[in-house]
């Protein structure tokens, strides 16, 4: 279960990398509105509000869907031992390995390169529900399920 862990482990600092990232872009989006607001009216004034506004949803939606994943993430229980491939199972395959969590992206440990996907990627739609042996087409390229933790 270690290598779970460590790919639970490092999600979640992608996570909270993100998190901190987007927290600063809040914060200085209100220091722009502040100082926005203290300069003289006029269309340019308003501009510019309008613009930091957007911004602020533009942000306020990528802090929604950090939140979200972090949901996702924290109903994976690194314990559990899947025999089907589900939420938090760690598979091997002929072609690539993955974590089925969050998008994440690459994660190498130990030169070993798993990828941490949704379980609403295209491929983890696939994946899900298999087993050990399975065979899945994935954009007219099979690839065998070779291990599923």
């Amino acid at each position: 279960m270690i290598l779970k862990e460590e790919l639970y482990r490092k999600c979640n600092e992608a996570l909270q990398e993100r998190l901190m990232h987007v927290k600063k872009s809040i914060l200085d989006l209100e220091q722009a509105l502040q100082s926005e607001t203290k300069s003289s009216a006029g269309d340019k004034h308003e501009t510019g509000r309008a613009m930091i506004q957007i911004e602020r949803e533009k942000t306020g939606q990528q802090l929604k869907g950090i939140q979200n994943k972090r949901e996702l993430l924290q109903k994976i229980d690194c314990n559990a031992k899947h025999t089907n491939i589900a939420l938090g199972s760690v598979v091997y395959t002929s072609q690539h390995n993955y974590f089925i969590s969050i998008s994440g992206g690459e994660i190498k440990l130990e030169d070993v390169s798993f990828y941490a996907i949704s379980p609403q990627s295209p491929i983890a739609q696939l994946l899900l529900g298999k087993r050990e042996g399975d065979i899945i087409n994935f954009r007219n390229n099979p690839f065998t399920v070779l291990k599923v933790i």
